[in-house]
């Protein structure tokens, strides 16, 4: 089984043009197109614990550096005010753990994110969550500032299970989360879950999923554990200190998932995602489907007009910069990398690519005849379905997604 593509964002080996002490600002006001992003995603760092199988940026958080974070975060958000578009179509909060942020501090950081976004009744407006810092009072503050979504990480019900994530919530503070929300007004509200535990069975997730649906969640995200380079998980698996799953019985997982959840009346408009009719996660789509976004805090992605960046991983050059956050990463890939890079992203999703178009970026590029000629092949055997003017995955080929995928990048980025 090989469906576990990086969900968000592709993440690059090749290092991009990039000087160190580039200016942030002159980098952008040179990118920006007349019709600026209406996308922005923040992240705020600080957890309470490192998750063993987690690769993102936290820090274990002692609380001594929230209020200057806050502060700095407000000061960046209002510099980024030139390159958005306001009013925001999505905005995403994330982490790190953003509920672990004293309320007194998001009655500070909302009013910026207002400033810049603009934020509208349509705007979908997501903060992640841990389900054991979930208050009333947080979230009656975090509704006032225009929330309307919660994206709350249960990723599983088994305390066990939990144990080996090094996951620090009790299965029964989800539910409790839950209704939280939904008291304070938040109805949209999606979870995390992950399979393929070591030591999990096939009950067991079954057992996670129903006990997910009982919570009547518009959106489910339904990831195989991946054990990413340099997480404590990862050593543990070097060291044998666990196994990883039988590749067979995750297979049997995944179409599990997609059977139960697909009977619940879900839609799997991702490889990995599942949502109720018109509850798609409009902020990943962004992500999965090439369009622009800014983005603010440390380590923080952003993308716009085929230029992406990544502010540097480290709180402490953050709290000593000001403006912009400084820059890790800066890059304008190839257009014939942009091109594959779509693919891998647009094929993950049940609408597929879009033909016409993808033949013209690729004739461009003189691979046309190239990624006909395999996307052809593909067509002939059942692997990708050709209508409605677009290419899609076939049912039978998701659990050889990444083969697929791989293949049609290659063909117009060889």
């Amino acid at each position: 089984m090989n469906q576990t593509l990086h969900p968000t964002i592709f993440r690059t080996d090749r290092p991009g043009a990039f000087e160190q002490n580039a200016d942030p600002v002159a980098l952008l006001s040179g990118l920006i197109p007349p019709a600026r992003p209406q996308t922005l995603y923040v992240h705020i760092p600080f957890c309470f614990h490192k998750c063993h199988y987690c690769d993102f940026y936290s820090i274990v958080d002692s609380r001594s550096r929230q209020e200057h974070f806050t502060a700095r975060l407000v000061e960046e958000l209002l510099r980024l005010r030139p390159f958005l578009t306001p009013p925001a179509r999505t905005i995403f909060v994330g982490g790190g753990t953003p509920t672990l942020l004293e309320t007194a501090l998001w009655k500070r950081l909302l009013p910026a994110i207002h400033s810049l976004a603009q934020p509208k009744s349509t705007t979908e407006f997501t903060v992640e969550a841990n389900p054991e810092t979930v208050t009333a009072e947080l979230l009656d503050v975090l509704v006032a500032g225009g929330v309307n979504r919660l994206s709350i990480g249960a990723q599983s019900f088994h305390p066990t299970h939990l144990k080996t994530l090094e996951r620090w919530h009790e299965p029964a503070s989800v539910p409790r989360a839950v209704d939280l929300a939904r008291a304070a007004g938040i109805a949209n509200l999606s979870l995390d879950l992950i399979f393929a535990i070591p030591g999990e069975s096939l009950d067991d997730w079954l057992a996670d999923l129903d006990a997910a649906l009982a919570l009547g969640p518009n959106h489910l995200s339904c990831y195989a554990l991946t054990y990413e380079p340099n997480t404590p998980l990862a050593a543990r698996l070097a060291e044998g200190g666990v196994r990883r799953m039988d590749e067979d019985l995750e297979a049997e997982m995944f179409l599990a998932t997609r059977q139960r959840l697909l009977e619940a009346g879900f839609e799997a408009y991702e490889i990995s995602n599942f949502a109720r009719p018109g509850c798609a996660c409009r902020h990943n789509l962004a992500y999965w489907r090439s369009e622009d976004w800014l983005a603010a805090g440390p380590s923080a992605s952003g993308h716009v007009a085929g230029a992406r960046w990544k502010n540097a991983p480290h709180l402490g050059r953050y709290l000593e910069s000001t403006g912009l956050a400084p820059l890790s990463e800066w890059e304008t890939p190839p257009a014939a990398t942009q091109l594959s890079e779509r693919l891998l992203m647009a094929l993950r999703l049940s609408e597929g690519v879009e033909i016409d178009a993808t033949m013209r970026a690729a004739a461009a590029l003189g691979r046309d005849a190239a990624l006909a000629a395999c996307m052809d092949r593909f067509v002939a055997e059942g692997s990708i379905v050709a209508d409605a003017g677009r290419w899609r995955l076939a049912e039978r080929s998701l659990l050889i997604a990444d083969t697929i995928i791989a293949a049609a990048m290659r063909s117009v980025d060889p």
